[in-house]
């Protein structure tokens, strides 16, 4: 039958989803396989360029519903979050390595842990945050001044050892340096090897090899953690213990929740602190003159160059261009780089009727660039994030509602700290070289590293 005078068209995609929404076809899904590998962020931005704000993915089984709408990412994210759940392959495959953390789990276990966890982050812990978090960045200086003259600085090594000092501190009330590097170590390779899984068709159940090597990197971080744990247990849980794994410990929760929380806390307090200082780093060596007008804030708070003190917990609110810079470079790099949700019940989103078991991915690249919502949207510019020119709509680098990271706060202040302590005296260059690619893995990464040359003010 022919289509009524002044109806909609047909769909192209109407036979191979349920979803009232364009998309790409079976084959043009066959063929972006190469695509989607090499950068998994590019390709979810292309289809939102290509087919909108709403687009159906044509999956067998399960609808797929890539999600760039802003008022429908809120819906999803905040005022239904009671509908969406974790049960997807992101997190399924995440808690092959974390466990049932706060990052992967839901219902009643995750609001129970989370009200156990909640005093660690608290805005009375944060100023023994903002200590820690100079003394690492000091260190970090100190790495810096060693440095021969021209010779660049692994900036992502850097900030991964000053974020690990700050984490150890938050986690267990202790300098894990001891152990924490073998921990963050065996938690990397395991999830490498989790993302290299999810790109292979082989079976997971298959006895390969990958397979007994992740079981392998998992023993080994049980191991550790069973460490931490016992170590911590050893030094007593006073009453007034303020870090994650003594509250864990006072609450009477299990080794193998504690264990959980504790690789969780280092993929998403540690992993992506230091993820968001690389990236912010790299933006300032590529633009002089935003890194000229941070400068000029940090002299006018922590005086000259040559006389510029440490900062301090008192004077974060006196640095509101320092935070700018970080929350514009979280825009463009937004470590947690995609969200995942399935609904739980038949819902419509942005239009589009969603049946329950629908698979909802929110990229959140792809929602940081939305030109409707950013004015130029690939360029650096933090004073989109200064006084009356701030927005909330559209940015969620944290996730948003009631599972808005618990470590928000937290890595704000350690990272807004380390930034100041670092270049109140110093400014970084890129180093010879091109730049590096950027590695879609469970956080946004300057493939094979980043090296940038960090020289005195002056110089």
């Amino acid at each position: 039958m022919e289509q009524g005078a002044g109806g909609p068209p047909p769909r192209r995609n109407a036979r191979y989803t349920s979803l009232a929404a364009d998309g790409p076809l079976p084959w043009d899904m066959v063929r972006a396989v190469p695509g989607i590998r090499r950068s998994p962020v590019d390709f979810l931005t292309g289809q939102t360029r290509r087919y909108g704000d709403v687009v159906a993915f044509p999956l067998p089984r399960t609808p797929v519903l890539l999600l760039n709408d802003p008022a429908g990412v809120r819906h999803v994210l905040v005022e239904a979050h009671r509908s969406y759940g974790r049960a997807t392959l992101q997190y399924s495959a995440l808690a092959t390595v974390t466990g049932a953390g706060l990052l992967t789990s839901d219902g009643e276990a995750w609001r129970r842990h989370r009200r156990t966890v909640q005093p660690a982050f608290h805005h009375s812990s944060l100023e023994g945050v903002a200590t820690q978090s100079v003394a690492a960045a000091e260190r970090l200086r100190a790495t810096a001044s060693r440095l021969a003259p021209g010779e660049p600085l692994e900036v992502l090594e850097a900030t991964s050892r000053a974020s690990l000092e700050v984490v150890g501190h938050t986690l267990a009330d202790a300098d894990l340096s001891g152990v924490a590097q073998d921990l963050v170590d065996a938690v990397g390779r395991a999830l490498e090897l989790v993302v290299a899984r999810a790109q292979n068709p082989v079976p997971n159940s298959w006895p390969t090899r990958s397979r007994r090597r992740l079981a392998e990197e998992v023993a080994t971080i049980d191991r550790i953690c069973a460490q931490i744990v016992a170590a911590r247990r050893a030094r007593g849980v006073a009453d007034d213990a303020g870090d994650v794994v003594g509250l864990m410990l006072r609450a009477g929760l299990g080794d193998t929740e504690v264990r959980d929380e504790l690789v969780t806390f280092v993929v998403a307090g540690h992993e992506t602190v230091a993820s968001s200082l690389t990236w912010t780093l790299d933006l300032l060596a590529r633009h002089p003159a935003v890194q000229e007008r941070l400068h000029a804030e940090l002299a006018g708070v922590l005086g000259a160059p040559g006389d510029a003190r440490a900062p301090g917990w008192d004077d974060l609110a006196s640095l509101p261009y320092t935070r700018a810079v970080l929350e514009e470079s979280l825009r463009l790099y937004p470590p947690a780089w995609v969200i995942t949700r399935t609904a739980l019940v038949d819902d419509v989103v942005a239009g589009v009727p969603v049946p329950a078991g629908t698979l909802v991915i929110v990229c959140t690249w792809a929602l940081h660039r939305h030109p409707a919502l950013w004015e130029e949207p690939e360029e650096f510019r933090p004073e989109r994030f200064l006084g009356a020119a701030r927005r909330e709509e559209g940015y969620v680098p944290f996730g948003a509602g009631a599972r808005l990271c618990i470590g928000r706060d937290l890595a704000v202040v350690e990272s807004a700290l380390v930034l100041a302590t670092l270049l109140r005296d110093r400014r970084v260059r890129p180093a010879p070289g091109p730049r590096p690619a950027v590695e879609s893995l469970v956080t946004l990464r300057p493939k094979g590293g980043l090296r940038l040359l960090v020289e005195p003010l002056g110089a």
